[in-house]
């Protein structure tokens, strides 16, 4: 497509059919929980600086999540599944739009649309791009920080246009997951400046400008959060997360030799195409060594991350954005070349391969999740969860909840809610109150409302294994 308008009409079509269909349909899942259970909490409080779940602070990730997610709510309105997951969908409708339109210099007209669509119909972000975890948001940003340098650097624009915008995904992408993806983006980086010995870039002024800007988005809210919760507390608290994954600290031998594998199905059904890429078939020396610097750029940060003892696959998610690119170049620019043994693979082949993966996609996404929700309509268990709790508890009567941590039931409660940390907290006016199971026999033998007495009328567990027990307070 020679017309941009077009292109993008033509991604905005593709997102639409594969992530919008079924978005909120299924129940929340998984680590969604976490990230829609804070941006409550901030609407209710007003407090946007410390992430809480329950009645904690969330010290584990920052809070961009949490804020797009609230923003969501306010902005739609409603709180549901379908509001939650957007932002996710967004970002990656974000870095499709960057692809054919900042890269469209780079790429061709022809190379930045199959970059997007490629980016649209992997695995791993059809998945990711559905649901409100971190990785959608995260390997989005760091998507937009890649596209952003490589394209203007292979512009050749100035070093302050290659180094300044790019900083500012780099900091929102340190308020999504913290600094991992900065091993991703560095790695092209080096390697592009390897191949084409041009270490000066690496340091000029504009890239110092740039990490400050980086660090201060990030500081922005770091240094409010850390004076809220005390320096001490803070980096105590993070210095456990890093530290943690290094030692491996919950490792586990057999998740950790599938981490490599289960990083390369994300990028199906497109990485079948990968192993033929070939170097020498670049025209354009200048393409050659982008091609071969975005492989070891890739390649390697890949394996640093794999590797480590308490990594799990999705972390190397950003190779994803890099992937798409060299793979989408490579067909532009006749790099891609499959075997004499297949000799009717020519360039319409390729383009009718490209199709059917974009289709598979498309039936992925715009077929295969609303099947799926119907299907599992009656089997979710947080939903079945919410409802026995829900039928128990009168309209419009507060419930406290006791040292809740993370329960994804209580999103779908549909009375207002209150946190308190232990029993002895809760207030003497109490009607309602969930606990979990360790806290049941004290709940059940308190004297905190004697004469009045409270006892059990609704339990429900969810699929975190985690039971919740519904107290009333009565004669």
């Amino acid at each position: 497509m020679n017309s941009r308008l077009q292109a993008l009409l033509l991604v905005l079509a593709v997102w639409a059919v594969v992530y919008l269909p079924a978005l909120g349909s299924l129940a929340v899942k998984g680590e969604e929980g976490r990230r829609i259970l804070p941006a409550i909490r901030m609407l209710e409080k007003g407090d946007y600086v410390v992430p809480q779940v329950g009645s904690n602070p969330y010290f584990r990730k920052p809070p961009l999540v949490n804020w797009l997610v609230a923003a969501s709510f306010k902005i739609f309105g409603t709180r549901n599944e379908w509001t939650a997951r957007l932002p996710s969908a967004v970002a990656v409708l974000a870095v499709a739009f960057a692809f054919v339109t900042v890269a469209r210099a780079s790429l061709g007209p022809r190379g930045s649309l199959v970059a997007a669509l490629i980016w649209l119909t992997n695995i791993g972000m059809i998945e990711k791009g559905r649901l409100i975890e971190i990785e959608g948001l995260y390997v989005s940003l760091s998507g937009l920080a890649i596209i952003f340098w490589l394209s203007f650097w292979n512009q050749n624009k100035s070093a302050w246009l290659i180094w300044v915008p790019t900083s500012i995904f780099l900091g929102l992408g340190m308020l999504a997951k913290g600094p991992t993806h900065l091993l991703f983006f560095y790695g092209i980086v080096l390697a592009v400046l390897w191949q084409t010995k041009n270490w000066r870039l690496l340091f000029h002024p504009a890239h110092l400008v740039a990490l400050a800007i980086m660090l201060g988005i990030f500081s922005a809210w770091a240094v409010p959060f850390a004076r809220a919760m005390t320096m001490q507390q803070t980096i105590h608290n993070w210095s456990i997360q890093f530290s943690g994954r290094l030692k491996g600290t919950e490792f586990h031998f057999l998740s950790w030799v599938l981490n490599i594998p289960r990083a390369l199905i994300y990028f199906l059904p497109w990485l079948i195409l990968l192993p033929f890429v070939r170097f020498s078939k670049f025209q354009d020396d200048k393409q050659r060594q982008l091609a071969r610097a975005l492989a070891w750029g890739m390649a390697v940060p890949f394996l640093v991350v794999n590797l480590v003892p308490g990594a799990v696959a999705r972390y190397s998610m950003p190779y994803l954005v890099t992937a798409s690119w060299l793979l989408a170049m490579s067909y532009a620019g006749g790099g891609l070349q499959m075997p004499d043994k297949i000799p009717l693979m020519n360039e319409r082949a390729l383009a009718r391969v490209i199709t059917a993966f974009v289709v598979l996609g498309l039936v992925i996404g715009g077929i295969g999740y609303p099947v799926t929700a119907l299907a599992l309509r009656n089997r979710q268990r947080v939903t079945v969860a919410a409802a026995a709790l829900n039928a128990a508890l009168p309209p419009d009567e507060t419930v406290y909840v006791v040292d809740p941590r993370y329960v994804p039931v209580l999103f779908y409660l549909k009375t207002p809610l209150e946190y308190v940390s232990t029993i002895e907290k809760l207030p003497a006016d109490t009607h309602y109150f969930l606990v979990r199971a360790r806290d049941e026999k004290e709940a059940a033998t308190t004297q905190k409302w004697a004469p009045r007495k409270a006892r059990p009328i609704a339990r429900a567990t969810d699929y975190t294994k985690r039971e919740m027990i519904l107290f009333e307070v009565g004669p």
